[in-house]
């Protein structure tokens, strides 16, 4: 029998498995690893052992892995959502006992997480889904973590989060977030934002390309500068390194002109979509990214309508002009997908009652994830003078930052829909903000349609109730035609 010798245990040995367990043992912690492939197991204590003979312990006997932690044990899973994490369950669970922890650190829908803590639960065993941002480097140095669980189950681990997550100026990037699968919801909004980020940066890329004539070395330089003011952010930095970045095959050529303009995606962005659908919250920029992501997809389809819809040639710029405007349009619309994330985070937690505390959930994005940003500092400060602040825009500093951008704003969406230069996002971004701020929609017109066909009847302006209006003489005169 293995002595009860290490603090944690961590199954799931894949990269972000690998480098988080590295992380925890780099810190101190006695850690516990097993991986249904033993050479997974090999390869994570070889490399403890070369990055300074870490305190990780390798198991290659599931049992002896689970004896081999101090109880009540706490045992982090970094494997696929879904079905795999069941079959992993079904197998650990037998192996465990009463309060011990099972963290599911994988990108899991929220709903599964609350299945999983009623079943643990009824078993007398402890459950968390914590959301892990950063990637692979994130993973090893300092990740941003969002657990959700109980509060109990939290404090039992959070010496440990609080120690392996990226550090910044105002603590580590973990904080115990919600109930049930409150952790997985916020992970997967970050990444919806993610999309959206992306998205924006790189229309501004090909604006500056297309529009303004620059060369990859001159937006390389573009976003350098960028990256120092109100845009700085670990999306915008990479971008830059991207886009100076020579084919390391020996071309010659810049690498980004020699991937394929096909862009992946793997669900969270969806499962984004689908909730703020589910949850009626707008969300088009992300939305926007999400389908522009499958237009890349239809990369045949596009190549043929290349030559039956050629491009005009494209006009002269005043490329300093030209580098402002999409400055200030990625600020804005930037904002804007904040907004839209935090909103549909604001009413998916009054739904649920799970109290979420935006203000803290953008601090703990300051830092290891992928959309930290040096604006999230101001997004916390925002929700510190205002705790109900119904959305980003109604901050006084982002509404007034908003309107002294709006010109270079609305150009940059010109200019591109003039020219045929697709900018899905920042156009999105823009009737967002232009419809947020509208006292009057023409809604009105689509309810009396709506009643005129099918009588689901409208609200009035004037009076209190429920109306449906006698249409029947137009409906009797179109049965006579």
């Amino acid at each position: 029998m293995a002595s009860a010798h290490c603090e944690i245990g961590l199954v799931g040995l894949a990269v972000m498995g690998q480098n988080l367990a590295l992380n925890i043992a780099s810190k101190g912690f006695n850690i516990a690893v097993w991986n249904r492939s033993e050479s997974k197991v090999d390869d994570t204590t070889k490399r403890a052992k070369e990055e300074g003979n870490l305190p990780l312990y390798g198991y290659k006997d599931l049992k002896e892995f689970v004896q081999a932690i101090k109880r009540p044990r706490k045992i982090i899973m970094l494997i696929q959502a879904g079905a795999p994490v069941d079959a992993a369950l079904e197998q650990l669970l037998p192996l465990l006992e009463k309060d011990d922890l099972v963290i599911d650190g994988g990108n899991e829908w929220y709903a599964n997480t609350d299945r999983r803590t009623r079943m643990c639960e009824a078993n007398g065993i402890r459950y968390m889904g914590m959301g892990v941002s950063g990637g692979e480097e994130g993973a090893r140095h300092g990740p941003a973590l969002m657990p959700g669980g109980t509060k109990e189950g939290y404090e039992s681990v959070a010496h440990i989060l609080k120690k392996i997550a990226a550090q910044v100026d105002d603590g580590p990037c973990v904080s115990f977030i919600g109930p049930g699968g409150a952790g997985n919801y916020v992970k997967m909004v970050h990444n919806g934002i993610e999309y959206g980020d992306m998205q924006l940066i790189t229309e501004a890329y090909d604006i500056l390309r297309r529009l303004g004539g620059c060369s990859n070395s001159e937006i390389q330089q573009i976003f350098k500068e960028w990256n120092k003011g109100e845009l700085q952010s670990y999306l915008v930095e990479i971008t830059s390194d991207v886009l100076g970045f020579k084919d390391d095959l020996g071309s010659g050529h810049d690498l980004v002109d020699l991937i394929v303009d096909s862009a992946g995606s793997k669900g969270t962005g969806k499962w984004t979509i689908q909730e703020a659908a589910e949850r009626g919250v707008p969300c088009p920029t992300m939305a926007a990214a999400l389908e522009a992501r499958y237009m890349s997809s239809l990369k045949s389809q596009r190549v043929k309508a290349s030559k039956v819809f050629p491009r005009a040639a494209m006009p002269a710029m005043d490329k300093k002009q030209l580098i402002e405007d999409v400055r200030n349009a990625l600020y804005c619309s930037k904002v804007c997908s904040y907004a839209q994330g935090l909103m549909l985070l604001n009413t998916v937690s009054k739904e649920e009652k799970w109290g979420l505390n935006l203000g803290e959930i953008a601090r703990g994005w300051k830092g290891g994830c992928i959309i930290r940003a040096v604006f999230l500092d101001r997004i916390k400060q925002a929700f510190d003078r205002n705790p109900d602040l119904d959305s980003l825009l109604l901050d006084a500093q982002f509404a007034a930052e908003v309107t002294s951008k709006g010109d270079s704003w609305r150009r940059v969406v010109q200019l591109g829909l003039m020219h045929g230069v697709p900018v899905p996002a920042f156009a999105g971004s823009l009737t967002y903000f232009d419809s947020f701020r509208s006292e009057q929609l023409p809604a009105n017109l689509i309810q009396a349609q709506r009643d005129y066909f099918g009588a689901h009847t409208f609200k009035r302006t004037d009076r209190e109730g429920a109306f449906h209006a006698s249409w029947a003489h137009f409906i009797s005169q179109e049965g006579k035609q």
